[in-house]
């Protein structure tokens, strides 16, 4: 399950579907330089042209005072104006370079498949292939559900408990696993080898929450949901929709009990249960273990890691008192539901009325060309990045994020010198830390082999099933092998970012590394509140409450002197309470104990960004550009890069399942703590944003 595997062990900086869905983040570049003295401000500057701003001041919205809400102080003309398309959810700086990657994919995708006679095999040909196969919806609705129809049959065709554990099993290549999630990933207690795991899973809504919040909004939706199962079984052919869409929802409700929620998940200490495979029984008696296992491939593995061992224990005994006709209800559903996107336009639609409209709030499907570039960039992400990278991405400025990166490092290691609150021994864990940091800058050294894939232009759900299947065994042979570090777990073309705390990496794909976050014609200010706060962001999950738990090589191992992580979640605790008090909607608060890791990233990263912009001066005054200050910019160019605007049913999912804070909190929370920004704009007692100095957040 690579999207699982994804969540479990990394952090992004904007969330997806965990950090990414389309490899394991396992894999470190070539080492970096030690870190340097910090550069000159020239020596990141272009030198044929003056440099500009970089700040967007058609953006502000002067009738808002920066020192009551910056975020809308800089943002806030652009809220006004800009009005969500219906066929999107979100809209903003993210989701703007998200639409240019996806426009330059196209226009790889289209002349590859506009190319007569490619070699049969070849990566450009199932490229092209895979992009026809998902075009084609005269081909997709004149096959029905046929391309199911083995699935389908071999759902039907189970003969008992022994056989549906076993299909348990088998289907996880597939994406169909049912409440069982299983993934490879590094053992994040030896981390010099990778280990089985398994997750909880099995919900068709997005969290427990969803099946027992008691809200007008929840229970809208489990009814919707209910109608949909029930409409996917009629569309599909089958009888008794109703009867089935109420057993399915029965029993989801049943898992749902035993799910933990989303602040357990993130424990990555509670997480960490290994089992001796012999003795799983322990667990969940009713369970075949050993055919659930002997399906996968692994079961000659002496051991498991369980992340929630309460789920497999309540799983148990469901499994027992389900009956085996009701599991085959449940799995033909997930069935269709997993590849509902691949099938006819009236399932797809279905699909998507309930889980983007109801859930999500979209009024229409994306463009169908949209959709497939999604589609060719999830299964052959590396073969469109490889032509990516060389059209959009140059040498000059990986070389400047290279140098970004190393005085942020360096600003880094001077703040963990400075703390008053951590003593000698935990500084120096720290900076051992610090130094061991691999970063990966634009694109992989190593391309991943796609040559063991079939794809047809006329087999779409073939091509997807058999794409699942590849990466899944892709994954189950690294099991004895060392630890992949050349693999990222984002594709070039990806806008996001990301660190994974098991290889100790901080990872900046190329799409990312672009205005507003990078500008390569702008002054330094702008680009250290931009994409230096996202480098340090990176930097800071490794120290966050969660990766703070991880050392130097990647292992989940306790470096803090007692005392030292006292004080540490002293000031955690006073960041969970300042961002409890931010209302997304009158009946709506931020919930901090589930967004701590962001929050601690964001803080760091503008507070560490701002340090190395600093010390990248060199002592002198930064230029006046546009009118602006140096720390101004700084400050701006922080802010423009949250600018955002999401519909409200998206903004309430977020709220409820998503580590990050909304835009606007993920700005000002952060600026909140800073003493520069008070001194910056003049922020005093009474202003909106203030903080009394003894109550301001200062980690690192």
């Amino acid at each position: 399950m690579k999207k699982l595997l994804t969540t479990a062990v990394c952090s992004s900086l904007l969330l997806l579907a965990g950090c990414n869905d389309n490899t394991a983040p396992t894999k470190e570049n070539s080492v970096s330089e030690k870190p340097q003295a910090q550069e000159t401000t020239s020596a990141l500057k272009t030198k044929k042209t003056a440099l500009v701003s970089g700040i967007e001041k058609a953006n502000f919205d002067t009738s808002v005072r920066p020192q009551d809400n910056f975020y809308l102080y800089v943002n806030g003309g652009w809220l006004k104006s800009h009005e969500i398309p219906a066929d999107k959810t979100s809209i903003g700086s993210f989701y703007d370079l998200r639409d240019k990657a996806d426009s330059d994919v196209k226009t790889i995708i289209e002349e590859l498949a506009a190319t007569p006679n490619l070699q049969p095999g070849s990566d450009e040909q199932k490229v092209a292939d895979l992009y026809r196969s998902y075009m084609d919806t005269d081909k997709l609705n004149s096959l029905g559900i046929s391309p199911l129809h083995p699935l389908l049959n071999e759902i039907n065709s189970l003969k008992d408990k022994h056989d549906l554990a076993a299909f348990f099993g088998k289907y996880q290549a597939y994406g169909l696993g049912g409440p069982l999630a299983f993934y490879i990933s590094v053992d994040a207690k030896d981390s010099n080898r990778y280990a089985t795991h398994i997750w909880q899973s099995g919900l068709g809504l997005p969290d427990k929450d969803y099946y027992f919040n008691e809200a007008e909004r929840f229970v809208k939706l489990r009814d919707g949901y209910v109608k949909h199962i029930t409409n996917m079984y009629k569309l599909a052919g089958f009888k008794d929709g109703e009867k089935a869409a109420k057993t399915i929802m029965d029993l989801e409700t049943q898992l749902a009990k035993y799910h933990w929620d989303r602040v357990q998940t993130r424990d990555s200490e509670k997480r960490y249960n290994k089992f001796a495979t012999d003795k799983l029984n322990t667990l969940a008696q009713s369970f075949d273990w050993n055919a659930f296992l002997e399906a996968i491939g692994v079961s000659a593995r002496k051991d498991i890691i369980i992340n929630q061992p309460d789920f497999i224990a309540g799983f148990g005994q469901i499994f027992a008192d389900t009956s085996l006709d009701d599991w085959k209800k449940y799995l033909t559903f997930h069935a269709l539901s997993a590849n509902a996107s691949y099938l006819t336009s009236e399932i797809d639609n279905e699909n998507f009325d309930f889980y983007s409209k109801q859930l999500s709030g979209r009024q229409e499907q994306r463009p169908r060309w949209k959709r497939g570039v999604g589609v060719v960039n999830h299964n052959l992400g590396e073969v469109i990045g490889k032509v990516y990278v060389k059209r959009h991405f140059t040498p000059e400025a990986k070389t400047r994020m290279t140098q970004l990166v190393e005085n942020l490092r360096s600003a880094y290691g001077s703040s963990i010198n400075d703390l008053e609150w951590m003593s000698a021994e935990t500084k120096k864990a720290a900076q051992v830390k610090l130094a061991a940091f691999t970063p990966k800058i634009g694109y992989p050294d190593k391309w991943e082999d796609y040559s063991a894939l079939e794809i047809k232009a006329d087999d779409l759900v073939g091509n997807i099933m058999r794409s699942r299947k590849v990466s899944f065994q892709k994954n189950i042979d690294k099991l004895d092998d060392p630890i992949h570090k050349w693999e990222w777990g984002m594709t070039p073309q990806t806008v996001n970012a990301y660190y994974n705390p098991t290889v100790n990496e901080i990872v900046f794909p190329a799409a990312i590394l672009q205005p507003p976050f990078f500008n390569m014609a702008a002054d330094d200010a702008v680009n250290y509140g931009g994409i230096g706060a996202v480098i340090g962001h990176e930097m800071g999950h490794g120290f966050d409450d969660q990766g703070s738990r991880y050392d130097a090589t990647g292992n989940l191992r306790n470096w803090w002197t007692e005392h030292d992580l006292a004080e540490f979640k002293k000031r955690t605790k006073a960041l969970i309470e300042q961002y409890n008090q931010y209302k997304v909607f009158d009946d709506l608060h931020v919930n901090g104990q589930l967004t701590l890791g962001e929050n601690i990233g964001d803080l760091s990263g503008v507070t560490i960004a701002y340090k190395a912009y600093k010390a990248s001066l060199n002592g002198k005054e930064a230029p006046i550009i546009d009118g602006l200050t140096g720390d101004e910019r700084f400050f701006m160019g922080f802010a423009q890069v949250w600018r955002g605007k999401k519909v409200e049913k998206a903004l309430r999912n977020q709220v409820a399942t998503d580590p990050h804070s909304p835009a606007e909190f993920r700005a000002i929370g952060s600026l909140s703590n800073m003493n520069e920004f008070y001194k910056t704009f003049n922020v005093k007692e009474g202003d909106k944003m203030y903080i009394a100095p003894e109550k301001r957040v200062k980690i690192w």
